[in-house]
């Protein structure tokens, strides 16, 4: 089985914010197909924001689902080399699961699944600044629950951060998937989503039409990734801001949303807007604080893209 390499340099964030941030959400193994050649290597949109997260030197836990068969020694070996903490009760599962992404001649890719998702809890403590889930974990029964608790828990204490990196296969029908997905916005105070997302929820609405609708949900923030259009950013307050995407070669997509996820998160830790006490100052975080943190993101994305499979840059790549 091959694994894409992880950048050896990580560095510890130089801010020196205090606390942890909490992920929960699927580790499963991606098996890339592409053209004739096959490839394995750990992923799942919630494991790739935690990844992103400790690349960028934060503190991070991860509560999630696989067992300890060959596959998930695999995802261990990721997860530790990158210093990412397991919660206990994650490795329980029957076998690990897998998602098989399918990339086109543009690098762009298409998935299929075998899993299950069950996670029975998640263990929320004191010093978690930022509790964020998404993709499969949120939508797919029975770990759902554990998720949906957690995220209503975690709003006492935490910022709640969510991205629904939608899987149509799995929820088949948009209005469904729309109600499972806006009962987690609901809970969110950071919410990003793709366009192609939010156009597949809305059943052909405009999607920043659909944005704006779940800024009245509850979110400070809501963040639109457009792709090579660039991304486009709501907040409570009335605030707009539109980014240009990086201009970069792509080798293939896999994990671009997520690293991108994981450089928001880190972004507004470091402006000091995560944290329960600072709901309020989220919502009417400035222009020029939120085009610098999503500037970087883009930055994050787009090296991302620029080598295969889901591979965050570190703060060391960053400059």
């Amino acid at each position: 089985m091959s694994q894409t390499p992880a950048p050896q340099s990580r560095t510890t964030a130089p801010q020196g914010e205090p606390g942890s941030a909490l992920v929960i959400g699927e580790a499963l193994i991606d098996v890339v197909v592409d053209g004739s050649s096959v490839a394995e290597h750990p992923g799942g949109s919630p494991m790739n924001v935690a990844i992103g997260l400790a690349r960028l030197g934060r503190r991070v836990e991860l509560a999630t689902w696989y067992g300890t068969d060959e596959h998930g020694g695999a995802i261990d070996a990721h997860l530790e080399r990158d210093g990412v903490i397991v919660q206990e009760q994650s490795r329980q599962a029957v076998r690990t699961a897998t998602a098989t992404a399918t990339l086109a001649a543009d690098g762009q890719a298409t998935y299929s699944f075998d899993l299950e998702w069950a996670l029975p809890r998640a263990a929320l403590t004191q010093d978690h600044v930022v509790v964020h889930s998404g993709s499969i974990a949120s939508v797919l029964a029975p770990g759902r629950d554990a998720v949906l608790a957690a995220l209503g828990a975690a709003g006492h204490r935490a910022t709640v951060t969510y991205d629904p990196n939608i899987r149509p296969d799995l929820l088949g029908d948009p209005a469904r998937g729309r109600r499972l997905v806006e009962e987690c916005v609901r809970l969110a105070d950071v919410v990003k989503a793709s366009d192609e997302d939010l156009a597949w929820l809305g059943e052909g609405a405009d999607p920043e039409e659909v944005q704006r609708g779940w800024l009245s949900l509850g979110p400070r923030i809501v963040v639109m990734t457009r792709g090579g259009q660039g991304v486009v950013a709501m907040t409570s307050d009335g605030l707009e801001v539109r980014v240009p995407a990086a201009h970069v070669n792509v080798v293939d997509t896999v994990g671009a949303g997520d690293s991108f996820m994981s450089g928001l998160i880190d972004g507004l830790w470091s402006a000091g807007l995560l944290g329960v006490e600072h709901r309020d100052e989220l919502g009417r975080i400035d222009g020029a604080t939120l085009r610098a943190v999503l500037e970087r993101c883009t930055r994050i994305a787009g090296i991302t893209v620029s080598r295969a499979g889901a591979n965050p840059p570190t703060l060391a790549e960053l400059g």
